[in-house]
């Protein structure tokens, strides 16, 4: 079986915190081949990127997905919806653009159905506060947490693969903590499943993806 991690880069390709969720984070993390997890709310009538609240001279999501368009990116785009009442208007956009590569995570559970409704892509948070929520049997995929530490091992992602569901696990560094004690869990779990160990070679797995500050250096350590 042959198994791979997609990168989704946190907030675009950066070395200094000031420079997250920038056009030039973005570009950067779309060149070199990663994905990208960004921060979506509305601001003035338009939606635009803004892990806080908004002061009125943030990129709008508008011109964020004209320059993925550009650079023909076909990566996949974590959508991290930090206001309600977005869904019709983030779906517009996405529609305009074409852009199938991405899923919403983290709205409101009340503000979830909207995106249902309009056949959007939506993963359910899976972490040690919300271990137990009925979206994670009805999206389409899970975004795996961990606040206060890294509460589940490989068996945790392994069992969303298998039930053909997509997984996005969160890198502990985003929290501040130690990350390669996951990472290594990570690396041996692909080597494993590689190698037929885990699973039967004809199983059909549902798609791995690590959400992390720091891609290229996960990349290295693949290759260790």
């Amino acid at each position: 079986m042959t198994i791979s991690v997609e990168l989704l880069a946190h907030r675009g390709l950066w070395k200094q915190a000031s420079q997250k969720n920038s056009a030039e984070a973005f570009e950067n993390a779309l060149v070199a081949g990663f994905g990208i997890e960004t921060d979506v709310r509305d601001c003035l009538g338009k939606l635009v990127i803004s892990h806080d609240l908004p002061k009125g001279d943030e990129q709008s999501f508008d011109d964020f997905l004209a320059r993925y368009n550009d650079l023909n990116s076909h990566r996949t785009l974590a959508i991290n919806i930090k206001a309600d009442g977005l869904a019709a208007e983030l779906k517009q956009l996405l529609d305009s653009y074409q852009v199938q590569d991405y899923f919403c995570f983290d709205m409101s559970v009340p503000d979830s159905r909207a995106y249902g409704k309009l056949g959007m892509s939506t993963f359910a948070r899976r972490s040690e506060l919300e271990p137990n929520s009925p979206l994670s049997q009805s999206s389409p995929g899970i975004w795996l947490d961990g606040f206060d530490g890294t509460w589940f091992d490989s068996s945790e992602w392994e069992h969303w693969l298998m039930a053909g569901k997509s997984v996005c696990i969160v890198s502990p560094e985003l929290h501040g903590r130690q990350h390669l004690g996951l990472w290594t869990e990570l690396k041996n779990w692909i080597l494993r499943t590689t190698t037929g160990t885990a699973q039967e070679s004809s199983t059909e797995l549902g798609k791995l993806m690590l959400c992390t500050d720091l891609p290229k250096e996960f990349e290295v350590f693949l290759c260790q």
